[in-house]
């Protein structure tokens, strides 16, 4: 029996059997890599999770949201993303056109400079000596003042100085607004700043600056008055706009009031497209606004108005309750200035009032659609007045951003340079970094329940701690710098070693920019109806982001300070 079974072995070992054994192996192999294939490929899709799109960082973010449907999301305490975030400063133009101690000097000795001086007229009959108020009209004062903030505020560009006003009533100080940009700026946008400068005068009919008071205390030059032209010295190519670009322009007086439609006619001819109902009440930040922007994108594909709710729900994880709270202004947060100026909106209660006006005089009818299957492209010969879309209460198929998926998603873009920041917000942001004269370096330290939770962030805590911190940001950041600490621990004395290294600052350190003395909250509470506005955790994590993205050198937890992963143990991107 043995005999034979070598003999068997042996006679597949023949020359004639080769090849047969030979395609049986390959066989065997190509069906055993096929099998791990499937395997690895089940394994990948039952444990992939995509991305929160909103997430990426703003250089890739374009392209991401053209290119990929994908509107998972996580539940994410970080600040959402705006258009003017997609913004690029040209650096090269911005220092060509900005106003230099030479452009002043050139006027001075009668060269041609864009400007016409707001005391021309005091400068022909020549300088007063007297010993009254000083004239802040006057040319000379004027180019003195100029001189003064380009030399003492060296880390900005100026691009154009407004009229002064008188100061106080001791008649020795002047108020002068100037328009601006950080030298080297991240963010793209012009900042408006107004102080106060105490002006000296010598028996020879000279004038100095002694001193220039802290950031916008200049208040009587903040309104920006009508005055003749040239009445301002500006940048030869510097306007409300970036060439080829409309960029925000923090510190001017926000006009952000409702639009109407102004008669019957107007409003009777207009085609409108509302969304009302759906699961975004309530859910975060970067949820909403993806699907608030799908509306938009639907509105202007089908050149239609808007119809939108601005009162927000904000979620729990950023409120001060830790429940969700009804009858935020969509103000606070966003530019609705700009979005009323760049696009067609209407607020729905303004809308409804005319509607129930009108609607029967006029026979407007209303299309009704309650499958977000429907697409807008099945919409465009629609010509009732009003389009609403209705959604139920199943989740997630009653949420608006099902609108703009699948063969939608190519035809509908979400117009997100129509969505800007709040620039009462960035106000306070501007208000901090001018107080570190826009000269500081910023460390993002993410701690709270990540740092609790060692099974998803196993080396957090002991990586942002304060002897850690020192170590990792010695090579970093140079010693005595203004360091901003933007972070959620809330015992910012847990940070005080820091200091014998960094002057360190904190966004509570400048709570006077948003307390009951503030422009911000006389605003926030005229457009609130008279009732108070609290600075909420959405306003925080928006303004903390904005002065680190500001920072001269900008150092992050993940990547930076500590090898743990954003979302926890093996979920780490190859590139930050």
């Amino acid at each position: 029996m043995q005999s034979r079974s070598l003999f068997t072995r042996s006679a597949s070992f023949r020359p004639e059997n080769l090849g047969q054994n030979a395609l049986q192996l390959i066989g065997n192999l190509c069906f055993a890599l096929f099998v791990i294939g499937v395997l690895a490929f089940t394994i990948i899709a039952a444990t992939y999770q995509p991305d929160d799109p909103l997430l990426h960082p703003s250089t890739k973010l374009t392209s991401f949201l053209v290119s990929t449907s994908n509107a998972t999301f996580h539940s994410d305490d970080s600040a959402s993303h705006t258009g003017d975030d997609f913004l690029t400063p040209n650096s090269t133009s911005d220092a060509a056109s900005a106003i230099t101690l030479i452009d002043i000097s050139a006027q001075t000795n009668g060269s041609v400079v864009e400007f016409s001086g707001a005391g021309d007229e005091a400068a022909d009959s020549g300088p007063s000596c007297s010993d009254g108020p000083i004239d802040c009209s006057d040319t000379e004062i004027f180019h003195t003042m100029m001189r003064a903030a380009i030399e003492m505020f060296r880390d900005v560009h100026f691009y154009r100085f407004g009229k002064p006003a008188q100061g106080g009533d001791d008649g020795k100080s002047c108020d002068m607004a100037w328009r601006f940009r950080p030298k080297d700026a991240k963010r793209v946008g012009f900042y408006k700043d107004y102080r106060r400068f105490e002006i000296a005068r010598s028996t020879n009919c000279s004038y100095s600056v002694v001193s220039i008071g802290d950031y916008h205390t200049g208040v009587n030059a903040r309104k920006k008055r009508k005055t003749s032209k040239g009445s301002e010295f500006k940048a030869k190519h510097a306007a409300d706009s970036l060439p080829g670009m409309v960029v925000p322009v923090v510190g001017e007086i926000v006009n952000d009031s409702l639009p109407v439609v102004e008669s019957e006619g107007k409003f009777s001819s207009g085609k409108y497209l509302i969304y009302v109902g759906g699961g975004e009440r309530c859910q975060s930040m970067n949820h909403y606004l993806w699907s608030f922007l799908c509306a938009v994108g639907e509105a202007q594909y089908l050149n239609r108005t808007l119809v939108m709710d601005l009162s927000i729900c904000l979620n729990s994880m950023y409120s001060s309750s830790g429940q969700h709270e009804e009858g935020k202004d969509f103000r606070f947060y966003f530019d609705f200035e700009h979005l009323r100026d760049s696009a067609s909106v209407l607020d729905q209660s303004q809308f409804w009032e005319d509607w129930n006006k009108w609607q029967k005089k006029d026979k407007l009818k209303l299309y009704l659609v309650e499958d977000f299957k429907i697409t807008p492209m099945k919409l465009a010969e629609v010509n009732d007045a009003l389009i609403m879309r209705k959604f139920g209460a199943v989740e997630p198929d009653n949420y608006w951003y099902r609108v703009c998926e699948g063969e939608t998603e190519s035809v509908i873009q979400r117009p997100w340079h129509l969505l800007w920041k709040s620039r009462r917000l960035l106000e306070i942001v501007s208000g901090i970094a001018s107080r570190m004269n826009w000269d500081y370096d910023a460390v993002h330290v993410v701690r709270g329940e990540k740092a609790k939770n060692t099974e998803l962030w196993p080396n957090l805590a002991t990586d942002t701690s304060p002897d850690a911190l020192i170590t990792t940001l010695q090579d970093k950041i140079d010693d005595g710098r203004h360091l901003y600490i933007a972070t959620n621990e809330p015992d910012t004395s847990f940070f005080d070693p820091l200091k014998d290294k960094y002057k360190t600052h904190f966004l509570d350190d400048y709570k006077d920019l948003w307390d009951e003395n503030s422009e911000w909250y006389l605003e926030t509470k005229k457009l609130n109806n008279g009732v108070d506005v609290e600075f909420d955790g959405y306003m925080r994590i928006e303004v903390d982001t904005e002065v680190f993205l500001r920072g001269k050198k900008q150092i992050e937890t993940f990547y930076d300070l500590t090898s743990d992963c954003k979302d926890g143990i093996n979920t780490c991107r190859t590139t930050a």
